[in-house]
This record gives structure tokens, C-alpha cells and sequence, in this order.
């Protein structure tokens, strides 16, 4: 039984959409937003709503508008100070907030996302926001000064870069979509904004608070397929910023379609293969409860999740029976239903996937270790935990981005260090042990091959002060809220040599307040 402020109730059909500062109705073409959970006792998917399914001509209106709101640098929103354009910030958080349960509520049912994860989501997200605000204060507050150097004065700030194309992920479809739309915007740029496959509906309880607290053209709505609606604006060469969350391939699809790549910037969180390595004097109980969470938060829906184990072949045995009994221990069910910790997956053809590389890595002779490893539901395939793992499965090779572990011992340690310099990914790294002389020089080595080493804990992207970012086929730009801010800018400034004219001047322009980036107001 589902509880009642959790029940759907009646089908979300999201008419409108935002461009141009107006909410305009949509009368064409809808596509169902359907989710995995049923809501009846035998499985159907349930009907959580219909979004819109536009097209070229909608996409190319959005980028209009945020080009006419840009203006070539002279629009409202770029001109702006920075003061009014973190009230305008304020305004939206605030908005928000109040929306907490609408959005909580379409997380778990679109995406399957457990009650406390969602509202950990939603609530990390308005934090993000806030220190973004607080962030950019410091960086306009060391901006409020004059340099000289050689006999030339210079006021240095960081500018907008124009127009960005944001594309968030499904699995944290708010918190890293903001993550990049709320830097990019409160820099001044304008953006056209497509929600992700999955997790449409829960930014439209948003859509109002967009409009009603920027500028008109500052933040465009749009709604379908990426290919379909991305693609023509990437084409146009109008471009400046691509900010994308989600898979490689995607992101050299549309950057190939620019056609004045040297002039796009390029924001990107992308796939990983983080591997967990545990070393023969790991503290156990530890490490299986980490390699737990590291695997299979959010189902292992996760850029961050570990995808691969290598366990040192000493301690192979117990650390396999210890993990694979907490995985069969570990609890599935509905998102809301109490200490689950397995929810079902988001995507309809998921399970037959996870199931493909369960048995492709059979064939090729490795086995599933636990007792309910592979067991299915029309929306769910129990976690398989898989060993011995060789490097021809396709379970080690591709990111899973779902609930199967596969597990590889090692004897000598260059051998997971030899598989993470031959990834094609470098994001992050867990090692577990307690000898400070063979951590050492591992961590030295993994800080060069990675961007973060997770020291006896699972792989994350949190807290968000810390960079987020990773080498290779990972990432491009840092993400955090420090970071983010600088991606989303570039340096810029007014010079002038030491003379009585240049000195005058600036004077009179401190003085009349004529100008917003020639500016000394400090911002408390």
C-alpha cells in the first residue's frame, strides 16, 4: 500500500514551457512520462504524467532568446551588477524551497530514488545555491580593487562567456543540473536548459520561480529529445558554453556539431570506471561496508560509484564472503518504504542490460558469488556480485551505471595500477589499507591518475566546496562551488596607464557609479 502523500494521485501533463521570460502553451506532439514503479498490485508501469515533444523550430526560439538577452554583452543580465544579480539568485532559491515536497515526491517516482536520498538531493541542492551566492561574494569582493604594475593600472573581473547549452543527468537530474545552471547564470551568462530523459517532470514546479525572478531570456525551458532539440542549436555555432552531465559519446556528438569548436567552451562531467583497491591489512569490517555504499547507492546509478574491486588475493576470501552476504542482506523495495536500500531502475531496458553482462562474464567463466545475485523483477535485477573478473568481459570494460560488482584479485599492485593507466577514465579511486609505507607511494602514484583518492571510504562527488572533476574521458572544467563559478566565467579587465587623464577618469567613474564593472562597492 502506498502511503498517501506519496500516491501520484493524477497525472502531471505539463502544457507549458519557458522561453523568453513567458510560460508558453504547448499544443503539439506529448510523450508519456511513464516510471517502473507500479502503483497496482500487479506490475504495471504507472503514468506519471506527459511532457512536450519539441522540436527544432521550439529549440532555435530558446537559443533566440537567450541571445537576445545576452545582446552581444549589452543585454540586462550581463551589464547587470553583481549585487542584483545574486538578489535575482535569492529570489529564485526562495521560490524554491517551498516546492520541496512536489519535487521530492516526482524524484522518487520518476527516478526511483529512495525518500531519504531525494530529499538529501533536493536539500543539498538549495545548499549548493546558497554557497554558490556566498562564493561569488568573496570573488566580487576581492575584485573591488585596482592593480598596478610597470605603470598600468588594471581592474580585473571575471566576465561572462554568452550563451551555454545546459544538459543535466537522470540520476541526479536537480543537483548536478544546478550544479551547472546556477554558476553559469549568476556569472551572467544567458542559457537554454533541457531536462534529462528521466526526471523531466520534477523541474516544472520550478518553471514559475525561473521566470518571475530573472530577466526575461536569462533561463529557457525546453522539453524533448536531446538529438532532436539540442543538436540544431549546436549547429547554429552560436554556442558558447556546452555544460553537459552524462555519457562521452553524447558530448563529442554535439560538440562535433559545432562548427567553431575554438570558440566553445566545454563544461563536463562524464562517465567513470572507479575502482575500489584493497589492500591486504584493510580493516574489513570497514572496507565491505564502504565497498557497499561505493557499489550500490542509488543502485550504482552513480558517475562516482565504484565499478570494479581488486582485493588483494591474501584476503580475498573473507572479504568476498563478508560483502556478499551484506548484499543479499541489503533491502528492496519502494522508495518510500522504510531503510530500503535497493529501489527499482529507472530505465525500462536496464534490467535486460545489467542481465547481458551477468551472463556474458558466465560465459567467459566468471560466477555470481551471492545467493540472490541476478534474481529478477520486471524492473529490478538483484545485485551479482561477479568473480573472477578477466579483462574480456564486457563488465569490465563498460561503465554498468546499475547493480552488478564485478571483483578482481591482484597479487602484485602494479596490476590495478597498470588497468587504471590504461582506462579511459580517471575520476576517482578508494584504497583501503592502514600501513603508512606501502599508502605512501600509492597514493602518490593514484593522485596522478585520478583526481581524487578516497583514503578508506567510497568514492563521492560531496562535500561541494571540493573540486569535482576528473582526466581523460571523465571530465573537462571542475565542478564545485568554487570552481564552477571560474568555469562558467573568464578573466577580463579595464587597463589604463598611470596619468592624470586615466587617473581623472576613473575617478569620476567610481564617483558618478556610471559604470558596474568599474566598481569598488564591496558586498558584505
Amino acid at each position: 500500500m502506498i502511503p498517501e502523500e506519496f500516491q501520484i494521485g493524477t497525472p502531471i501533463h505539463q502544457k507549458e514551457y519557458l522561453v523568453n521570460g513567458e510560460l508558453k502553451v504547448w499544443k503539439g506532439e506529448v510523450t508519456e512520462v511513464f516510471s517502473t514503479i507500479s502503483s497496482t498490485e500487479t506490475y504495471a508501469p504507472t503514468l506519471v504524467g506527459s511532457i512536450p515533444t519539441m522540436g527544432e523550430a521550439e529549440a532555435l526560439d530558446a537559443l533566440d532568446a537567450a541571445l537576445g538577452a545576452y545582446a552581444k554583452g549589452q543585454g540586462v543580465w550581463p551589464t547587470m551588477r553583481v549585487k542584483d544579480r545574486i538578489e535575482c539568485m535569492e529570489t529564485f532559491v526562495k521560490k524554491m524551497e517551498v516546492k520541496r515536497d512536489e519535487v521530492v515526491k516526482l524524484l522518487m517516482w520518476e527516478i526511483g530514488k529512495s525518500l531519504p536520498d531525494s530529499q538529501k538531493e533536493f536539500d543539498r541542492t538549495v545548499e549548493y545555491i546558497y554557497d554558490t551566492i556566498e562564493d561569488y561574494k568573496d570573488l566580487d569582493r576581492n575584485a573591488a580593487k585596482f592593480q598596478k604594475s610597470s605603470g598600468v593600472y588594471a581592474h580585473i573581473r571575471r566576465g561572462p562567456l554568452g550563451v551555454v547549452l545546459c544538459l543535466g543527468p537522470y540520476n541526479y537530474p536537480l543537483n548536478e543540473t544546478f550544479a551547472l545552471l546556477i554558476p553559469a547564470i549568476i556569472m551572467g551568462n544567458t542559457a537554454v536548459f533541457k531536462p534529462a530523459k528521466h526526471g523531466v517532470l520534477l523541474i516544472t514546479p520550478l518553471l514559475e520561480a525561473f521566470q518571475s525572478s530573472f530577466p526575461k531570456g536569462v533561463i529557457n525551458v525546453l522539453f524533448g529529445r536531446g538529438r532532436t532539440v539540442a543538436a540544431p542549436i549546436m549547429k547554429t555555432g552560436k554556442i558558447d558554453v556546452l555544460a553537459l552531465i552524462g555519457n562521452s559519446k553524447s558530448a563529442n556528438a554535439l560538440q562535433d556539431q559545432h562548427p567553431k569548436s575554438n570558440r566553445l567552451r566545454l563544461v563536463l562531467g562524464l562517465e567513470a570506471k572507479n575502482p575500489a583497491i584493497v589492500l591486504p591489512d584493510a580493516d574489513l569490517d570497514l572496507t565491505v561496508e564502504e565497498c557497499l555504499a561505493g557499489t550500490l547507492s542509488f543502485n550504482g546509478q552513480r558517475c562516482t560509484a565504484l565499478k570494479v574491486i581488486y582485493v588483494h588475493e591474501e584476503i580475498r576470501e573473507e572479504f568476498i564472503k563478508r560483502f556478499t552476504k551484506r548484499v543479499d542482506a541489503l533491502k528492496f523495495g519502494n522508495p518510500w518504504d522504510d531503510g530500503v536500500k535497493l529501489t527499482p531502475l529507472p530505465e525500462p531496458g536496464k534490467p535486460a542490460y545489467i542481465q547481458e553482462l551477468i551472463d556474458d562474464a558466465k560465459e567467459k567463466g566468471a560466477k555470481i558469488l551471492n545467493k540472490k545475485g541476478g534474481q529478477h523483477s520486471e524492473n529490478y535485477v538483484w545485485p551479482a556480485v561477479l568473480y573472477p573478473v578477466s579483462k574480456d568481459m564486457r563488465v569490465y570494460n563498460e561503465e554498468q551505471f546499475g547493480p552488478v560488482i564485478p571483483i578482481l584479485s591482484f597479487k602484485d599492485i602494479e596490476e590495478p595500477l597498470d588497468d587504471m593507466a590504461a582506462s579511459n577514465y580517471g575520476q576517482q579511486v578508494s584504497l583501503f589499507g592502514k600501513d603508512v609505507y606501502a599508502l605512501a607511494p600509492l597514493i602518490d602514484t593514484l593522485a596522478n591518475l585520478v583526481c581524487r583518492v578516497n583514503l578508506n571510504s567510497s568514492c563521492q562527488r560531496g562535500p561541494d566546496v571540493y573540486p569535482f572533476t576528473g582526466r581523460k574521458d571523465s571530465a573537462q572544467a571542475t565542478l564545485s562551488v568554487h570552481d564552477a563559478l571560474r568555469s562558467f566565467s573568464i578573466r577580463t579587465f579595464v587597463a589604463f596607464k598611470d596619468n592624470d587623464l586615466n587617473n581623472d577618469t576613473i575617478e569620476q567613474l567610481l564617483e558618478t557609479k556610471l559604470s558596474n564593472f568599474i566598481s569598488t562597492d564591496y558586498i558584505l
